[in-house]
């Protein structure tokens, strides 16, 4: 992206899509998205972690048990 907004390229998009979190390598960016599910009465929200590469490419659902928000990565192991 450049400084005037131009080249701005969306990654993903939901009802609610934040938190961005680097992996300590910079080549994984995770993040949370709230959609709607659909309960027995036909509303409510989910909210999913995601990771996706810095290409932009390969997003992928993080497995939780429960819904999720705010991912953190833990300190690269010395």
């Amino acid at each position: 992206m450049h400084p005037d907004g131009s080249g701005e390229r969306i990654l993903s998009e939901g009802f609610l899509v934040e938190g961005p979190t680097f992996a300590p390598n910079g080549r994984v960016l995770m993040f949370w998205r709230q959609t709607r599910a659909q309960d027995s009465r036909g509303g409510g929200f989910s909210s999913r972690l995601v990771s996706i590469d810095i290409t932009g490419f390969h997003e992928r659902p993080v497995d939780t048990p429960t819904d999720a928000s705010d991912p953190a990565w833990s300190p690269l192991a010395a």
